[in-house]
């Protein structure tokens, strides 16, 4: 078979591969795990703001029940606008499945692309299989249904592609450096941070990592220089995003989510019990994924102990060493003695859970299997392809039984549909609620606009569910406004005849970048509510009253740090292009 053959059968076969983890999905309906419920509001928010004409959403209008937050601002774009997209061309409820698919797909052929350093195309493509069939991988996917998480196998397996793709060797520092490896690199860097922030630092540190040891081996400079221009440039693309991140957290409580005992690296080493009933969901799943962790763990051990004694390693000591470590570096990391090294390292705390390094272990796991079970004798090659479609077909099983979470009624794709076309809204996140503020305080059902003579009026009454309920029957509004026609998720107009003077409660969540005028008049210094909504100072008679999202200052430096990151970016490529034809 022609080398163009072979890569279009690897193709088929990781797409195959992919399709068999989805198919308990498209057997069974869509599993409704951790996040699902958070990332499929997004999606309706996302394509219901691109539909309005707003090209970068930055508010969220249906959670807190319609009083929105600013999740687009904190939450990484690419998942959340890639669910939107193709929910703007599949039904709903094939969206999830779809981007499952995406996902695990992209895993296996960037661990293919990876594998290709040392394998020959199809134990590469056999690795490709192993990465998206792993555990975590489908364990993010059944039971997490964490979506940007998901993205993690793609990128990290790009990222050490990248740093450790040699195509100049024995040339000078600069032309190693500058291979055509340091742009994609780049973008790698980039997609990591604007899909998931912990991916994002993960890869970050993956590749320091890596550039150092390589660096070591080759005794050259060269990768660390690639990383290091690589690293900035990623960083400066993503810059639209992570600048109006940082900057804004003051903005919103942030620390709640770093308050939470199940969010802390101590509460989340390998097998760890806790005690009280608050902590026992915690600790059934720490326990599902640090038996995962161990049998990922043991794979790649035991297989990379076979492949050194084939010699695989000896052949490319330096694409194997850096991913040899990966398995004891991740191991480490994941126990209680590694703690002063979650200390020391910025912003590594940031990964809340220290099994979210699993991620990092699919691509080196995958390829130390593959290396292990392939030959060149016809029949060993059949068999080792046998088993690793036993792997794939037992991994979706196990998924299927033993990670799939059921929907509850109203969690179903088609019930959270209507509920949003209902304008009913969902519950909110508590760390993008106003510092001031308290989600718990939040009122359902509340009209767009509530006329009271107290700035700090309660709206609505405790529920047996222990949640506020408004109705108009409880006489806590005085009078009620609708939203004016050409409202959108960035504008709100209302045009209220208050019959006495008073505030205007608005079911909108508090952020400083709204812009609230009574009559073309600014206001500012607002009252602060308990449940974080807009109270609007009114006379009697005929208000109209605006509220605009603005650009800050913020996002025009994130903006503008990115633009030029992207002039550098097309400069280095147009460098590397030419060094290239200089090594030809």
């Amino acid at each position: 078979m022609s080398e163009t053959g072979a890569r279009r059968l690897g193709t088929a076969v990781i797409l195959l591969a992919a399709l068999a983890a989805v198919t308990p999905l498209l057997i069974r309906g869509t599993t409704c795990g951790h996040d699902f419920d958070f990332h499929l509001a997004s999606w309706f928010d996302a394509l219901a703001s691109w539909r309005q004409g707003i090209v970068y959403p930055r508010w969220a209008p249906s959670a807190n029940y319609g009083a929105g937050e600013p999740r687009f601002i904190f939450y990484p774009p690419i998942s959340w606008m890639l669910g939107a997209a193709l929910g703007a061309v599949l039904p709903w409820k094939l969206v999830p499945v779809a981007l499952t698919f995406l996902y695990l797909a992209g895993c296996g052929l960037a661990t293919r692309a990876l594998a290709r350093l040392v394998l020959p195309e199809g134990a590469a493509a056999l690795a490709g299989c192993i990465a998206l069939s792993s555990g975590y991988a489908l364990f993010s996917a059944y039971e997490r249904s964490d979506f940007a998480e998901l993205t993690g196998g793609f990128w990290l397996a790009l990222v050490l592609l990248f740093a450790l793709r040699q195509r100049a060797a024995g040339a000078t520092i600069a032309l190693r450096a500058f291979d055509g490896s340091a742009v994609p690199l780049a973008l790698a860097i980039a997609g990591a941070w604007l899909s998931n922030a912990p991916v994002g630092v993960m890869a970050s540190y993956l590749l320091a990592a890596a550039a150092a040891v390589t660096a070591l081996t080759a005794r050259s400079w060269a990768p660390v220089l690639r990383a290091a221009v690589s690293v900035a440039l990623g960083i400066g693309l993503a810059a639209l995003y992570l600048v109006p991140a940082a900057v804004e957290q003051s903005w919103v409580d942030m620390k709640q989510i770093l308050g939470d005992p199940g969010y802390t690296v101590e509460n989340n080493w390998l097998f760890a019990r806790h005690a009280g009933a608050a902590m026992q969901l915690h600790d059934e799943e720490l326990f599902r994924v640090s038996v995962i962790a161990v049998v990922m763990l043991a794979v790649a051990i035991v297989c990379l102990a076979v492949c050194w004694r084939r010699g695989l390693p000896r052949k490319d000591a330096r694409v194997w060493l850096p991913l040899a470590l990966i398995p004891f570096a991740a191991l480490v990391l994941m126990l209680p003695v590694s703690d002063f090294v979650w200390n020391l390292l910025p912003k590594l705390r940031f990964l809340q859970f220290p099994w979210r390094w699993l991620l990092a272990l699919e691509a080196p796991m995958g390829i130390f299997f593959a290396g292990a079970v392939w030959s060149t004798r016809p029949w060993r090659r059949a068999a080792a392809i046998a088993a690793c479609a036993a792997i794939c077909v037992a991994s979706a099983v196990v998924a299927g039984r033993v990670f799939f979470q059921f929907c509850d009624e109203e969690d179903a794709v088609w019930a959270m549909l209507d509920t949003y076309h209902q304008g009913e809204g969902f519950a909110g996140t508590d760390e993008y609620e106003p510092p001031y503020a308290d989600n718990s305080e939040l009122s359902q059902d509340l009209p767009p606009s509530c006329l009271t003579r107290s700035a700090t009026a309660k709206l609505g009454v405790l529920n047996q569910y222990q949640m506020y309920d408004w109705a108009p029957e409880q006489h806590s509004c005085d009078a009620a406004f609708d939203a004016a026609r050409g409202s959108t998720a960035e504008h709100l107009r209302i045009d209220a005849n208050a019959p006495h003077a008073g505030y205007l409660i608005l079911r909108l969540r508090s952020y400083p970048a709204w812009a609230v005028r009574v009559n073309g008049q600014p206001l500012r210094n607002l009252p602060e509510r308990e449940d974080g909504l807009i109270a609007v100072p009114v006379a009697q008679g005929f208000s109209r009253i605006t509220a605009d999202w603005t650009t800050t200052p913020d996002v025009w430096a994130g903006r503008g740090l990115s633009a030029a990151a992207l002039i550098l970016l097309i400069g280095l490529s147009w460098i590397e292009r030419r060094m290239i034809m200089k090594r030809a």
